[in-house]
């Protein structure tokens, strides 16, 4: 039987969804183009925040940049995500979602625009910070796409819009290094504007205005102070922030490096073979909507003792990276579904603990998801060069196996969230 933590999806969305508090859905059917159109559109959007990585060197050269400007590009362009997590998403709660996901998709055209036409360094740092700034509008949809769900069905919905987001982040880096060979860097750029000015159209047109239930009636500053009283406040969103900084530095620290390893000795592997890899850690979007029909089943706490438990054991694998591809391939698709198991989990627990505040619910808990996955990428290429692959595994197993101690330590007492929420309603 599941525990009680477990079912926190099933019973605290099922008293969200009598009340009204997701009362968007309640006037919307929500069919599966939608969700797929969702998928989609949060996929292209994150994806403009990796789309960088493989370009740099091209980028250097054409505008002059010395190595140390253009290894602030891809820094700014987290930066701007890390700030736009937590100034822009909250405001999911108090506005119509509708037309603020239009405008911000129409303001990331302009800034990517702005990237495709740089012509100095200036110019195109700040198109960048820009650009990562409005790509955040992915949790804004991620938000929408649970608030219009049904309760039973919360958990199989943010899983499919999750994996658009994992097929996104995992092929922005083989579309952009095939698409710069083929027209050249500025072409990403251009050919992502266009998708999105398209995007926005389409959800402009597909998407249900605001409910008829009244909005959060907090100014901008009450909503940034209200993202922070949730924290002190949760401690089941605590715990799950902690779950997402853990296991996206495992990520990060994979996913950071593993190109090092693969263009030395003996493999001497070109980047385009480098960058197909992405699609191998695709079979992650299968966990993602795997994960959220377990949570809808009140699985969430066994969910998450699984997948960490694959997380640690993949570093195993791809410690072996040097001597075999075969173990590097089976590494990556172990690590990539556990991090994605993980992630629909903890998105699907705290959207439940206040529908009416989904969107600074997970906002804030992707800011620990940005910082780690800071942390695994600054602190993975500092140890390659200094002490190799093994380390490099050794670190990203470090990371998972705390993140399974925390689970083993947390699982039997963590509250029940279900019964907080009863609390507070009665009175």
């Amino acid at each position: 039987m599941p525990g009680k933590s477990e079912a926190v999806t099933r019973r605290a969305e099922g008293r969200s969804g009598e009340s009204g508090e997701s009362g968007e859905g309640s006037s919307f059917v929500l069919s599966r183009g939608v969700v797929m159109l969702f998928a989609v559109a949060c996929g292209a959007a994150v994806a403009n925040v990796y789309f960088s990585q493989p370009l740099l060197v091209t980028m250097g050269h054409d505008l002059g940049m010395s190595p140390a400007v253009v290894g602030s590009v891809v820094t700014l362009t987290h930066v701007g995500y890390g700030l736009g997590l937590f100034f822009l998403v909250p405001l999911g709660d108090v506005a119509d979602r509708r037309r603020l996901i239009v405008a911000q998709l129409l303001l990331l055209v302009m800034a990517l625009a702005v990237v495709a036409a740089a012509r100095t360094a200036a110019i195109l740092l700040v198109g960048m910070a820009a650009t990562g700034l409005l790509a955040v509008v992915t949790q804004t949809l991620v938000a929408f796409a649970a608030s219009l769900a049904p309760p039973a069905g919360r958990g199989r919905v943010v899983g499919l819009v999750t994996s658009g987001v994992v097929i996104g982040i995992l092929l922005a880096r083989t579309a952009s290094g095939l698409m710069a060979d083929l027209a050249g860097w500025r072409s990403v750029y251009l050919a992502s504007a266009s998708l999105t000015a398209l995007l926005a159209l389409v959800l402009y047109r597909v998407l249900p205005r605001h409910s008829d239930a009244p909005p959060t009636t907090l100014r901008y500053g009450q909503l940034l102070r209200s993202t922070i009283t949730l924290f002190a406040r949760e401690q089941l969103l605590r715990l799950r922030a902690l779950f997402g900084l853990l296991v996206f530095a495992a990520f990060s620290t994979l996913w950071s490096s593993v190109a090092l390893p693969l263009s030395e000795a003996p493999h001497f592997l070109p980047h385009s073979a480098i960058g197909a890899l992405g699609l191998i850690g695709v079979a992650g979007a299968l966990a993602a909507t795997a994960a959220g029909r377990l949570n809808d089943r009140g699985l969430s706490r066994r969910t998450t003792g699984i997948a960490l438990t694959l997380l640690a054991v993949s570093w195993l694998p791809l410690a072996f990276t040097r001597s075999s591809l075969w173990a590097l391939v089976v590494g990556v698709i172990l690590l990539d579904l556990a991090v994605q198991a993980v992630h629909v989990t903890n998105q699907t627990l705290i959207y439940a603990l206040h529908p009416d505040a989904g969107s600074r619910l997970i906002g804030g808990y992707m800011v620990f998801y940005s910082i780690g996955s800071a942390t695994g990428a600054i602190a993975a290429t500092s140890l390659y060069t200094v002490a190799g692959w093994g380390a490099v595994c050794a670190l990203g197993a470090t990371f998972s196996c705390l993140g399974l101690v925390l689970w083993a330590f947390t699982r039997h007492g963590t509250p029940d969230p279900a019964a907080e929420v009863t609390s507070r309603s009665e009175t």
